[in-house]
């Protein structure tokens, strides 16, 4: 079980868990979505540019891929492609200003897991996560590294379980946030793992990492762009990565599946979505745009960064992945028991 410790009190708004496990995706359109394959060019509205919103803050490893993407799709579709940031919320302002937008084929967000994660942690979102916004393709996936402060006695993934077995309760890790990516990876390992331990909540993955360097907290999963430098300076020690094979990233580096926890696997995505009613063949031409887009060497090097791999798949391949994202979640959350927010 996890004591969460966070630097600020918890809300008090927060109450119980949304038993969220029966949150079906819409499968119906997304299905309908790969239906139609035509000429990329032909298939978007004509002379309008297309906006791809972020919801987070310039800068992040989100903001840098639709940068990064967006003159690749520009070249591909014949039109201007505008990165709108819309940050807050942990992705729900900017996430609820595409489920509002017309559904012509000119908007389309680019997102992260916390897309199938966010319903099971709020109450109520300003939109229907199920049906508001469909599946367009997912774009690539990354993993996260197990890492911890060099003064923990531990020189793998094997001896931090041991450890934590120990001293029942007493490890202490750091996550980028309440019911973020790394804080459920956690989750999943103290589950696989049988250990309990205490998190450390931060407002975002700089100050989480801050603390971890100075000591105050012990372990942390995250991203081989926040971590390498640390890593190579000898200020994190890394364990293990959290895909089921080992990152071209960190080649040397044992996953937690081979080396503690067969069969353990938690993976970051980035993922793009359209408004409800935008056509199958807008949605298509977008689909294949972004699969153009994820072989161009730019993007691929900047995918590098992350330890991330392209994966693109049709709407309905991506719809199937993320109802198997939500119920693995919504387990963890509720062992976890994480107190939803109402926003």
């Amino acid at each position: 079980m996890t004591h969460a410790r966070n630097p600020a009190p918890p809300s008090p708004r927060r109450r119980r868990l949304v038993a969220a496990t029966g949150a079906t995706l819409a499968t119906g359109l997304a299905g309908s979505l790969g239906a139609t394959s035509t000429p990329a060019r032909a298939q978007q509205p004509a002379g309008k540019p297309i906006r791809l919103i972020v919801p987070y803050p310039a800068g992040g490893g989100t903001d840098a891929l639709a940068r990064t993407i967006a003159p690749e799709l520009a070249d591909t579709l014949g039109q201007p492609v505008i990165v709108d940031n819309r940050p807050g919320a942990n992705g729900i302002i900017g996430s609820d200003a595409v489920a509002r937008s017309k559904p012509d084929g000119s908007t389309f967000l680019l997102t992260i897991a916390s897309h199938t994660i966010n319903p099971l942690l709020y109450t109520r979102l300003p939109y229907d996560n199920d049906n508001d916004l469909v599946p367009v393709t997912l774009v690539a996936e990354y993993p996260f590294v197990l890492v911890v402060h060099p003064a923990l006695p531990v020189k793998s993934a094997k001896d931090f379980i041991a450890l934590a077995r120990k001293r029942k309760g007493e490890v202490t890790y750091a996550s980028s946030g309440n019911g973020s990516g790394p804080h459920l990876g956690m989750e999943l390992l103290a589950a696989m793992a049988d250990i309990e331990m205490i998190h450390v909540p931060y407002k975002g993955a700089s100050p989480a990492t801050t603390d971890l360097l100075g000591g105050q907290v012990q372990a942390m999963l995250n991203n081989f762009l926040a971590s390498a430098s640390l890593i190579r300076a000898g200020r994190l020690r890394p364990l293990a990565v959290t895909s089921l094979k080992r990152s071209a990233a960190m080649p040397e580096l044992p996953t937690l599946n081979e080396s503690a926890l067969p069969g353990f696997e938690v993976n970051g995505w980035y993922g793009m979505f359209a408004p409800r009613g935008t056509t199958p063949a807008a949605a298509t031409a977008m689909q294949e745009a972004v699969a153009k887009a994820m072989r161009r060497p730019a993007v691929a090097e900047r995918l590098a960064g992350d330890g991330a791999v392209a994966v693109t798949n049709t709407p309905a391949a991506f719809a199937k992945y993320l109802r198997a994202d939500s119920e693995k979640w919504a387990k963890v959350i509720k062992r976890a028991k994480v107190a939803p927010e109402t926003l």
